[in-house]
């Protein structure tokens, strides 16, 4: 004799089913409380190679033409200060440039451009090659400079408490800063035929407490802030990175 089935117990909805749905997630969470919940992981700091931004391997030699001062804020400051920046960011470039790379520095001479735009003097292929033939320079290393001296002095609220009540009050107080910008535009030109090579830009931003900080000192901590940057252009260079490694 044929024992009937009853079919309604295993549908979706029923009491049997949604027992058994229910067993089956207790018996889940349990083998996941029983694993590790979370890995561990241990930091690691790594110096790594960076390339330089140029391929050097057929150039020995580089020189550097002058930079092209745009309108500056602050100018009368630095005109104060008797600061020349073209000429004191010239003599920091021929440091760099000895002290971390492998090219031969050469002088330019006098240099008279025949257009004070940048953008349309990149473009002059004949005039840097030229340029690049008088000096026997593999590399020209030109560009722009912006050097603003930037009045940031003001109000900030700030609290303190009350030698009277003891309360605790917020009150205007004048804090005086000097702010030094830096924006730089680099352009590397083949001395052999003239062209655009390498072309960016680099800025920069400190500021620092009082009215009257020194420009020299406010100009020379942006480029110190730059440095590896710059230097990247020509050498390579190394920079600390830090790797999360996971363990079991």
């Amino acid at each position: 004799m044929l024992e009937r089935t009853d079919r309604r117990s295993n549908r979706p909805g029923s009491a049997s089913t949604r027992r058994l749905w229910a067993a089956l997630g207790v018996g889940f969470f349990l083998a996941l409380a029983a694993g590790p919940v979370v890995a561990g992981s241990v930091e690691v700091r790594l110096q790594l190679p960076v390339r330089a931004r140029l391929d050097l391997s057929d150039r020995r030699t580089v020189t550097v033409a002058p930079f092209l001062v745009v309108t500056q804020e602050g100018q009368e400051a630095v005109q104060r200060r008797g600061l020349d920046i073209q000429r004191e960011f010239e003599r920091y470039l021929f440091r760099l440039l000895r002290r971390q790379t492998t090219l031969k520095v050469v002088e330019t001479g006098p240099v008279d451009y025949p257009i004070y735009d940048l953008d349309l003097l990149s473009r002059d292929i004949d005039f840097w090659s030229a340029l690049g033939e008088r000096t026997q320079a593999d590399l020209i290393l030109t560009g722009s400079l912006d050097f603003d001296i930037q009045d940031r002095s003001g109000y900030r609220t700030e609290e303190y408490v009350s030698p009277f009540d003891g309360r605790t009050y917020y009150r205007q107080v004048l804090v005086e800063q000097t702010g030094f910008e830096y924006d730089i535009v680099m352009q590397v030109m083949d001395g052999r035929t003239g062209e655009l090579l390498y072309s960016d830009n680099f800025k920069d931003f400190k500021s620092f407490e009082g009215e009257g900080a020194d420009p020299l000192m406010g100009m020379f901590e942006n480029l110190y802030a730059l440095e590896d940057r710059i230097a990247g252009i020509f050498a390579e260079r190394r920079v600390e990175t830090i790797r999360t490694l996971f363990t079991d």
